[in-house]
């Protein structure tokens, strides 16, 4: 690391050049800048570059390698791990990038590196078109659509990284490089689920798809019910449309103005159907469900980028989730599925989720890194809370769920959903052999592993 006396004058540099600002400990805003999604992260890097441009990420990553300090990148900082931040280094915040361009004629649209989910689905409602997002509207779509990105689309229009179109990306020298199918392939390739090991992408095109209408049904049941509404529901998505999806989760009841108040504070069993057309052909598809003695209902149309909103879960909580996927879901796993609710840490925002895979997803191309995609079901144990007196509970009841359902588990799993798991859990995620060829390409654009911070990939 340089001397003190060069480290303070090429910190001035910095700030002198970015267009953007370069926040310090002990300025203001410094706690702001550096607090996650995640309330258990508490890291306090040297420099958090807040950049505006694409000019400002290579001056950041360039400063960062003169003085030898380790490098993390800032998207939608919505990481479980809290890996958009590190301690004593640089972060390289893409926040202030967030501008979203709809190109409607061609059916595509330029996302800068720092956007959200929200402007996202915001800026392609207008065009009637949407983009494969996630399952709430403050997710990063950079990190999400490199990982791979799943949400409530994908079973109609395949994983978010199969409508990647190209990546704009600052590698690991600061040079800026294209990468799409025709330029730089095996790269692309390598950033459909292997995240943000070779660069800083500072804008990704995704291809946008046709959405005139969509609809939800979500309906609350008492937990005795949840042996039937898990059967009832793995029915409907395994003789439905591709243009349903949803799952079926157990949580606390929120203190929302559509729960009973009875509800409130209570285990409750929530199933939810998304449908990507009319809520005529909606109610048709959930109507078993419908039929259901349930406690409350919510069912209509509604405009997708409004439905991403609601399942918001606040900033600031405690998190701690997991995920496995499953080859199949027999009765003998909804039994079980069902028994670990009876456990779930009750009052917290902790779920229980299952969610049908299946579609496009196992239709979708197979040469990338992403071998979750053939497993029909999926289980994502998804724990928030406040309380740290509550940590072990809620760490504990994750880690149950996962070794409950792992005798129909095909070992894969999506990055994304997890947090530090180990070095076998990132193989899980890209598969053994797509490992050895993700190491190849980090070692072409990332030798020194600068960009470690992440699900990490070592260079070969």
């Amino acid at each position: 690391m340089a001397s003190p006396t060069k480290a303070g004058a090429a910190l001035s540099a910095l700030r002198e050049d970015l267009a953007g600002e370069a926040i310090t400990p002990g300025d203001p805003g410094y706690d702001e800048a550096r607090t996650v999604h995640n309330g258990m992260i508490d890291r306090r890097p040297a420099v958090i570059a807040q950049c505006a441009n694409e000019t400002d990420v290579v001056r950041t990553v360039r400063f960062a390698r003169d003085q030898e300090l380790p490098i993390a990148v800032r998207g939608g900082g919505h990481s479980v791990a809290g890996m958009a931040l590190n301690d004593g280094g640089v972060v390289v915040d893409l926040r202030r990038m967030h501008q979203v361009t709809v190109r409607p004629q061609d059916r595509a649209v330029r996302v800068q590196g720092g956007a959200l989910m929200s402007h996202l689905d915001r800026a392609t409602e207008p065009y009637g078109l949407a983009a494969v997002g996630g399952r709430v509207s403050t997710t990063g779509v950079g990190g999400f659509v490199l990982g791979g990105g799943t949400g409530w689309l994908d079973r109609l229009y395949g994983l978010a990284s199969d409508s990647l179109l190209d990546v704009e990306l600052v590698t690991a020298d600061g040079s800026r490089v294209h990468a799409s199918a025709e330029e730089n392939p095996e790269l692309f390739w390598a950033l459909h689920g292997g995240g943000g090991n070779f660069g800083v992408a500072t804008a990704l095109t995704l291809r946008a798809h046709e959405l005139p209408a969509f609809a939800v049904a979500l309906l609350l049941y008492l937990p005795a019910y949840g042996p039937e509404v898990l059967r009832i529901f793995r029915q409907i998505m395994e003789s439905g449309p591709d243009e349903a999806s949803g799952g079926v989760l157990y949580m606390t009841g929120p203190p929302e103005e559509f729960v009973p108040e009875h509800l409130v504070g209570e285990l409750v069993c929530a199933a939810l159907v998304t449908y990507a057309g009319s809520e005529a052909d909606l109610r048709g598809l959930a109507d078993p469900l419908l039929a259901l003695p349930h406690e409350a209902e919510i069912a209509g149309a509604m405009p997708y980028a409004d439905f991403q909103c609601m399942l918001d879960d606040p900033p600031g909580l405690r998190n701690y989730w997991s995920a496995e996927y499953l080859s199949g879901a027999p009765d003998d796993f909804l039994d079980a599925f069902g028994a670990l609710a009876d456990t779930l840490p009750v009052p917290t925002g902790t779920q229980h989720v299952l969610f049908p895979q299946g579609g496009a997803i196992a239709a979708g191309p197979h040469e990338f890194p992403m071998p979750y995609r053939d497993a029909p079901w999926a289980v994502h144990p998804f724990s928030t809370w406040e309380d740290p007196a509550d940590d072990e509970r809620c760490l504990r009841w994750v880690r149950d769920v996962r070794a409950g359902v792992r005798p129909w588990s095909t070992g894969a799993v999506y990055l994304n959903f997890i947090g530090d798991e180990g070095a076998d859990r990132v193989v899980a995620g890209i598969g053994a052999e797509n490992t050895r060829r993700l190491a190849e390409v980090k070692r072409r654009y990332d030798p020194d592993n600068v960009f470690r911070f992440n699900h990490n990939i070592k260079p070969a």
